[in-house]
């Protein structure tokens, strides 16, 4: 396997200028439907709270720019604009990948998170099961979608689109353990001009816990390979602050899905047993 690829995400840089969008969009416009279809089914939306109109990640939208006005206490005054561009996030310890019944979602040479649409059976056990609200049901073809990591360029040599479209940096794009370097020392560069709130997301050293999908990152059995440097909450963002790892165990959907088939092919069996069995009595008769 490939060294593990991915994004290092500097929010502080990003300007909302929505390049990477654009970018994701024309790169992937086959995989989706035509624009005739795209604009009837999912509509621009004017939010009315936020300049993001896409609103958020979803089955035609695999990159999101995401708009945070932040006030005063006392609302008198503007305090800040926070942006930030998210994606899937290509876990290490990748719920989806633990919950799909077909094996539908793989996990790349790259060690990114892929989804095979042909094996797909539209069960949206993964979109349950993802912490961050990445994976989308497309009721226009009937599997789910993401970002890809923008796997068929990878495989030719190329950086993904958003990040070679990112006009200030703020996606950058490379080895998983050369990016965590390059984000140390941005960080470390931070804190030393008195930005004392910024932190890394999704490749920290903290202790998160056993069962968290951040949880020892230094040691390779969490963290994500799509990782951000905020100043503010995870929440702001919209990120949570301990995505967990689904039990190992069947889920529910999953669990009727099989029993249902069981439950088919067993009366199939006894319908054709018991055809068989006429079709002997008859022969007898005429005997």
């Amino acid at each position: 396997m490939a060294r593990a690829k991915g994004f290092f995400t500097d929010t502080t840089v990003c300007i909302g200028c929505k390049a990477c969008q654009v970018a994701c969009k024309e790169w992937n416009q086959d995989k989706l439907p035509d624009a005739f279809e795209l604009v009837h089914e999912h509509p621009p939306r004017l939010l009315g709270t936020s300049y993001d109109n896409t609103g958020h990640l979803s089955s035609v939208n695999w990159r999101h720019v995401k708009f945070i006005e932040q006030f005063s206490d006392d609302r008198t005054q503007q305090s800040r604009w926070l942006m930030m561009s998210d994606c899937c996030k290509h876990c290490i310890n990748a719920p989806c990948l633990e919950v799909c019944p077909t094996g539908a979602l793989i996990r790349t040479e790259f060690d990114s998170v892929y989804v095979q649409k042909e094996v797909c059976n539209g069960c949206r056990d993964c979109v349950a099961a993802c912490p961050f609200g990445v994976i989308s049901y497309g009721e226009w073809d009937g599997t789910v979608h993401k970002c890809t990591l923008c796997y068929d360029r990878l495989q030719v040599g190329l950086q993904p689109a958003c990040a070679q479209a990112c006009p200030t940096q703020s996606i950058q794009f490379g080895d998983v353990e050369e990016l965590k370097e390059r984000a140390k020392k941005r960080l470390e560069g931070l804190h030393e001009r008195g930005v004392k709130e910024a932190y890394l997301y999704g490749q920290g050293a903290g202790d998160y816990g056993e069962g968290n999908i951040l949880y020892d990152s230094s040691r390779q059995k969490g963290g994500l390979n799509v990782f951000y440097l905020l100043v503010d909450r995870p929440e702001v963002y919209g990120l949570p602050s301990s995505p967990k790892i689904p039990k190992k165990s069947v889920p529910k959907s999953s669990a009727f899905s099989i029993l249902s088939a069981i439950l088919v092919g067993l009366a199939g069996i006894f319908s054709f047993r018991d055809r068989r069995m006429q079709a002997i009595q008859r022969e007898e008769k005429t005997h």
